[in-house]
């Protein structure tokens, strides 16, 4: 019998996941290859900018999905299920590194921004972003992570919305009272820490 050749890159997530609940080894390196980029820089975002712990996490993630694909819900959309899992695994983080050390602060990596100013100098810049970081690093870590997928990761309000499994009101209220937060936090820059992740992107 005559097998056709599947192209596997036109093909949706949630097809993508039947196929790999198949076995088909193409399908899971296709979503990798999708997702692996986003994923990292999730991570990096949410783990105080330590590379190599994103690293980690990022095939801790991909190696879990590999071993039980089951444990995909096809009742949503393969890409929120997937936030909500790389979310849940960077709280548990969070509380393996208090464990470890708590009395100690939490190492915090400087961003190595190529800055190109918008308005500013790059130094004005790179201590900016320095000073975001430290300030969501102090966040809940439902707010940060709903601030960075918003903003540094541009997913839609709907999108964050069914990650955390709440109402877009709720989303939107949260981002509204985590950048307050943030402009209370960050009072001698301008312009206000929401549009920081733009510039940011477009360096």
């Amino acid at each position: 019998m005559a097998l056709f050749r599947t192209d596997h890159a036109a093909l949706g997530d949630e097809r993508l996941m039947e196929l790999v609940l198949r076995g088909n080894e193409r399908a899971f390196a296709t979503l990798y290859d999708r997702y692996q980029r986003r994923l990292l820089s999730y991570f990096r975002r949410m783990l105080w900018n330590n590379g190599e712990l994103a690293q980690d996490l990022l095939q801790d993630l991909f190696t879990k999905l590999a071993h039980h694909p089951a444990s995909f819900d096809p009742q949503r959309p393969f890409s929120t299920w997937l936030y909500s899992v790389a979310n849940n695994m960077c709280k548990n983080e969070y509380r393996r590194q208090a464990v470890r050390n708590a009395a100690a602060p939490l190492l915090k990596a400087s961003a190595n921004h190529t800055a190109q100013a918008v308005e500013g100098t790059a130094l004005d810049h790179e201590l900016f972003n320095r000073r975001l970081e430290e300030e969501l690093d102090k966040l809940e870590p439902d707010q940060k992570a709903t601030f960075v997928m918003r903003h540094y990761e541009d997913m839609a309000i709907k999108e964050i919305a069914a990650v955390f499994g709440i109402s877009e009101g709720t989303v939107k209220s949260r981002l509204f009272y985590t950048v307050k937060k943030l402009a209370a936090s960050l009072p001698e820059f301008n312009p206000a820490p929401a549009d920081a992740p733009r510039a940011a992107r477009n360096r």
